[in-house]
């Protein structure tokens, strides 16, 4: 395929692709940034409140319960893939299933639900790559149908993670595309990546909003590796494995319960989410906002001002964001990335505090290992946690990689494939509220 004329077209149309579909996810990512600070500090204010009232996540979370699942419930497809069965690689959506995918996403991300933006962004970049081609190219066959949508969902990612390469590697890894297919597939989305990333720049230098792209300001510096942190790097990786195991494994069992009464149980679970915001909130004296929301724009805060933290402060946000993070993955829609990357820095900074662990390794073991345990993809695992440190992640990538193996398989071996989370195409969800 790689040398016929239709494949130079395809690269042709996944460059002219690249363009409004990196305008578009930015534009997603723009309003969901807007949403945020606006229904949490200034709607209260704007209703007369001098700050935000602790209990405010009740009432934005039950919001954000009702809309979610009056949108799975009543409009076209399920509102996306479902968080709690992992990153969803089964093919673009249908053009009638793309508005409740957005509304679902909008509303779970920007209400606080503890989910991330990567999943919905895939789908909607694949989904419309495909529905755009179609209008001018009705009879689009089956094999470039998966490539333009490939280069949609590349597109919308392309500098989500921190780099292209980040995003093509997660891709990649998660459709399980291997051979000469590969190839096909890997280069008109290696390419509408770097256009997408360029809008992306030239967007955020016309708007002055941001790139929205994962990255901190500051990483402590780290030593060369040693015995005792090869020896941490065994230990983070199996407890990563038993806690992300439980998460998920919690998630999957309420995720029934939650369809079987979707518009109910989605509100309940969003009250859920609350109550442990506002639990953790009267409990250490932080912000509630630290357990809600995805936490990619809190990693930076959380290492640059990780002194401020004491062991029992972090042992409760772990835990809180932690239950928020299942209660979220069973039912609201979104990605399982970002809280699964904060959770493991928010616990590899409270083991830092023991004997023979610096700070920046066991920032980094955490997110590899917790990565690896939610997504099953130890490649883009790595990535995920030494690209994001520059520099540092050099110094600390073998202990990344061993922490990364070790988490990988103790939870493949404490998590054989749940029965029902197959890759079948979304399926209307029982009819009962």
């Amino acid at each position: 395929m790689v040398r016929t004329r239709g494949y130079v077209g395809l690269l042709v149309m996944a460059a002219a692709l690249g363009v409004p579909i990196s305008a578009a996810a930015y534009g997603f990512l723009a309003l969901v940034n807007e949403l945020q600070p606006w229904t949490y500090t200034d709607l209260p204010k704007a209703l007369g409140f001098q700050a935000t009232p602790p209990w405010w996540p009740l009432p934005l979370l039950g919001v954000a319960g009702l809309l979610v699942g009056a949108t799975i419930r009543y409009l076209p497809g399920i509102g996306g893939h479902k968080p709690a069965e992992g990153l969803s690689m089964a093919g673009a959506p249908k053009p009638l299933e793309l508005p409740g995918i957005f509304l679902a996403a909008v509303a779970s991300l920007a209400l606080g639900a503890v989910i991330g933006p990567e999943a919905p962004l895939i789908a909607l970049g694949s989904g419309a790559a495909v529905w755009l081609v179609r209008l001018v190219k009705p009879d689009l066959p089956e094999r470039g149908g998966a490539v333009v949508g490939a280069a949609g969902s590349f597109a919308a990612v392309s500098t989500l993670l921190g780099s292209p390469i980040t995003g093509a590697f997660l891709l990649m890894e998660a459709s399980g595309i291997g051979g000469p297919m590969l190839g096909v597939v890997l280069v008109p989305g290696l390419l509408a990546a770097g256009i997408g990333s360029l809008v992306f720049t030239g967007l955020d230098n016309w708007t002055g909003l941001g790139t929205y792209s994962l990255a901190l300001p500051e990483v402590p510096h780290a030593d060369t590796p040693d015995v005792a942190e090869f020896g941490w790097a065994l230990v983070i990786g199996l407890v990563a494995a038993l806690v992300g195991t439980g998460i998920r494994r919690l998630a999957l069992l309420a995720q029934p319960r939650v369809e079987r009464r979707r518009v109910t149980a989605t509100v309940l679970m969003g009250l859920v989410v609350a109550g442990l915001a506002i639990a953790y909130a009267e409990g250490t004296g932080k912000a509630a906002a630290e357990v809600l929301y995805s936490g990619q724009t809190a990693l930076g805060p959380l290492i640059a001002n990780s002194a401020e933290y004491s062991v029992g402060t972090l042992t409760l946000l772990v835990a809180c964001k932690g239950l928020a993070y299942c209660a979220s993955l069973s039912a609201f829609r979104g990605g399982p990335i970002f809280p699964a990357m904060f959770l493991g820095a928010a616990g590899g900074i409270a083991l830092s505090h023991l004997p023979g662990l610096g700070l920046t390794p066991a920032f980094a073991m955490g997110i590899g290992a917790m990565s690896v345990t939610m997504l099953g993809l130890p490649l883009t695992s790595v990535l995920l946690a030494t690209l994001l440190l520059g520099s540092q992640g050099l110094t600390v990538m073998p202990l990344v990689i061993v922490t990364v193996v070790v988490a990988y398989v103790v939870s493949k071996r404490l998590s054989p494939p749940p029965a029902g989370a197959s890759q079948a195409p979304a399926h209307r969800e029982p009819t009962t509220r």
